[in-house]
């Protein structure tokens, strides 16, 4: 199993952070955990952990504890692949409706503008463009909670 997890995180090929960048990225998915409410919003955030708990690993941390019960890793491993994937394939597919040469790699929920903002600094992009165009295929588009 950790080897189809370690390639599918190459596959995104987010970048890798030092150790104490992804205790803090866990312990805060995991605050957000103790905040869930209901069975969708639950199992979103159990796969968030998921996901950053393993790219953690695949960034070569492998002494991290799993935060919660190991019944929980599975459940939001179901929950992950698709989740992630789906996030990945808009911001590259995003990337490319704005320049043909821009490779956009990021996670991150396309639903909230401010993290749609971040993205623009980052990739110095004008933040409307991207912002509109955001709007525009979040039209035609997938997600999951």
């Amino acid at each position: 199993m950790e080897k189809l997890i370690n390639k599918w995180h190459s596959y995104l090929d987010m970048p890798k952070n030092d150790l104490a960048w992804h205790e803090q990225d866990i312990l805060d998915e995991f605050n957000e955990l103790k905040e869930a409410k209901g069975v969708i919003d639950t199992w979103s955030e159990i796969s968030d952990i998921v996901y950053t708990y393993t790219r953690a690993r695949w960034s070569g941390h492998k002494n991290l504890k799993f935060p919660i019960h190991k019944l929980y890793f599975l459940i939001g491993i179901v929950y992950m692949f698709p989740k992630y994937t789906l996030r990945w394939r808009f911001y590259y597919i995003l990337g490319k409706r704005i320049d043909k040469k821009l490779e956009l790699r990021e996670v991150r929920n396309p639903k909230k503008i401010e993290k749609l903002k971040v993205i623009a600094e980052k990739y110095n992009i004008d933040k409307e463009i991207l912002i509109n165009e955001a709007k525009k295929l979040k039209k035609k588009w997938i997600f999951l909670k």
